[in-house]
């Protein structure tokens, strides 16, 4: 194909509600419309993004005469896809069925959950968006899909004597209001603020080598951020990735499989992507064999591959993203306790509050919110600014067992300027060795 392209418009709305320490501190609701023009010629993209659709065949033309003015050496080939299929995600609580003012009570009641005795500070963040994307191509597609979004954040910090600590705990869905039902949004700010008391008096760790037991929101971040941009095809193509050149090479323990699942119902779902191409799941890691990676049209024109993960935000340029990714739980999975016991002395390690990650030389670092000390296969004492860190592929070896216990957590990936919802998941998993230290 050396001629193409495609269009997409965005309507919809977003609202944003922020409290804290209970004062209103920022309340926004508004209407977006946009579109997205992309073309494809000469072996270059042309690409153009407006508000206003009153001229949307002379965009077109821009977008062409852009290509050409940027010329390519090679023709670029796009590879074939399935066509998506249009939906509308049917809510069961309408956010458009309370008012501000409601919403604002909503929150309210998370934050005021979250101030239990010793909490210094707390806030809380409410976030909906509802959004309509309708995409066309030259190659025939016409599909439309409406989606409601919903999340809220809340974090609750406890200070004694010069030291501060921080609950936190969030939850986002591609649904409706019916998420704060479903979850126990209050139960969960109370959580946050009972974890930022308790971490006042929790030990900070030891730094060395321990064995490793994580739960799910860390082993979903972990396989995120240190699996799945490294999966990243266009992250590949640039050098930039440690799985370069690895498709069908062993690169962690037959125990681990990876997947990437879009048509999942969680917070990364879509029906086809911003290029139209249908939704489905991707087995990126295979008992323990690298499978695939994540594609565009156009890098598994260069690749090979099967294109369903061309992400944008709003009306920007889409490039590779994830959606719902995973460590898929084991056909017979250990129960955290049997996990627990199997590994005898060590750490557990739960949540994450942010790390660092560095796909190219295949190294990271993340903090998890809180741990413990286990000795015999017992939880012990709680631990404080804890860490873990290690090589990727030397971490995926040394997964000794992976629990019957899957569960998912969503938030916003960030790459190449741009945000988009995404569900991250794992069960509990075993580590043989892994390096634990404290974080600042």
């Amino acid at each position: 194909m050396d001629e193409f392209h495609d269009l997409r418009v965005l309507r919809g709305k977003s609202t944003r509600i922020v409290l804290d320490n209970g004062e209103l501190d920022e309340i926004s609701e508004s209407f977006f419309l946009g579109a997205a023009i992309r073309a494809l010629f000469g072996g270059s993209w042309g690409f153009v993004q407006t508000e206003s659709l009153d001229d949307l065949p002379g965009c077109l033309e821009t977008a062409k005469r852009t290509a050409l003015r940027i010329g390519g050496e090679e023709t670029l080939k796009l590879a074939s896809s399935l066509p998506g299929k249009s939906e509308k995600i049917r809510v069961k609580k309408d956010p458009g069925d309370l008012s501000l003012e409601e919403k604002v009570g909503l929150i309210r009641e998370v934050e005021d959950a979250a101030k239990v005795e010793g909490v210094s500070s707390t806030q809380a963040v409410y976030n909906e968006v509802l959004v309509n994307t309708h995409y066309t191509s030259s190659d025939g597609r016409d599909l439309e899909h409406e989606t409601t979004r919903v999340g809220f954040y809340v974090t609750a910090v406890a200070s004694r004597a010069g030291l501060y600590q921080a609950g936190m705990e969030s939850k986002a869905g591609t649904m409706g209001l019916e998420l704060f039902d479903e979850v126990d949004a209050v139960g969960l700010a109370r959580r946050a603020g009972e974890t930022a008391v308790a971490l006042l008096d929790a030990k900070a760790p030891k730094g060395g080598s321990y064995p490793v037991v994580v739960d799910q929101e860390l082993g979903g971040v972990f396989v995120h951020e240190a699996v799945g941009h490294a999966a990243e095809a266009d992250i590949v193509l640039e050098g930039g990735s440690i799985l370069e050149g690895k498709i069908g090479d062993v690169i962690g323990s037959e125990l681990v499989t990876v997947k990437d699942d879009p048509s999942l119902p969680l917070y990364g779902h879509y029906p086809f992507d911003d290029e139209g191409s249908s939704s489905g799941e991707t087995v990126i890691v295979e008992d323990g064999v690298l499978r695939s990676y994540l594609h565009s049209r156009e890098t598994a024109g260069r690749l090979g591959g099967t294109p369903r993960n061309a992400r944008a935000q709003g009306c920007a340029r889409p490039v590779v993203r994830m959606s719902n990714t995973y460590i898929a739980p084991a056909k017979d999975g250990w129960k955290l306790p049997e996990i627990l016991e199997e590994m005898k002395d060590g750490v557990y390690l739960l949540g994450s509050r942010g790390g660092q990650v560095s796909t190219a030389e295949g190294v990271f670092q993340f903090n998890a919110k809180r741990g413990y000390l286990v000795e015999e296969g017992e939880i012990r004492s709680l631990l404080r600014d804890v860490s873990l860190s290690g090589h990727i592929l030397e971490i995926l070896e040394k997964v000794k067992a992976v629990g019957d216990d899957l569960k998912f957590n969503s938030g916003r990936c960030g790459k190449s300027g741009q945000l988009v919802p995404v569900s991250d998941g794992s069960p509990h998993l075993l580590i043989e060795e892994a390096t634990v230290g404290g974080s600042g």
